[in-house]
């Protein structure tokens, strides 16, 4: 009994400790998506490196980007997204619902780098994507959206 219980409990505690030694593998490749969440890392680490055409291929023909600065057709969104240089990202607050063969993305961004040269606002953005899974498996942004949070963080007036 004894040496069950000795070896029992340094076995036990390895394994607990397993599950947090190991940093989370954060998705960088349409091949490793498996979700909302990891469309849309994939999505903007795309963006950072600069993958026009990968991610042209993930945009559907009548795809529409909303920002602040208006609304972008598939072209135009691509153009706008070629003015910048991100050096880093990050997601936050993200939720992911599926319904059927759509995802609806929505999350807090966090950007930093540059866009014409200058640096981009520190402002986080609120987003949303929608993507739809379609022929061949392969999972399609329909329209994107994201403008600067507000101080009063989306409460109605």
């Amino acid at each position: 009994m004894r040496i069950a219980t000795s070896t029992l409990i340094p076995v036990a505690l390895a394994l607990l400790l397993g599950c947090t030694v190991w940093n989370e593998r954060k998705p960088t490749a349409w091949t490793d998506v498996t979700g909302g969440e990891s469309l849309e890392r994939v999505f903007w680490h795309e963006v950072q490196a600069r993958h026009w055409p990968d991610l042209e291929s993930r945009m559907a023909p009548n795809f529409v980007l909303i920002t602040s600065e208006g609304t972008f057709d598939r072209a135009a969104a691509i153009e706008h997204w070629k003015q910048l240089q991100i050096q880093d990202f990050s997601l936050g607050e993200l939720q992911s619902q599926l319904n059927g063969n759509t995802y609806i993305v929505t999350y807090i961004l966090n950007i930093r780098g540059t866009a014409h040269g200058k640096s981009l606002p520190t402002t986080p953005l609120r987003a949303l994507t929608i993507w739809q899974r379609q022929v061949r498996e392969q999972w399609v942004m329909l329209a994107h959206s994201a403008t600067p949070l507000s101080s009063s963080s989306g409460s109605l007036k």
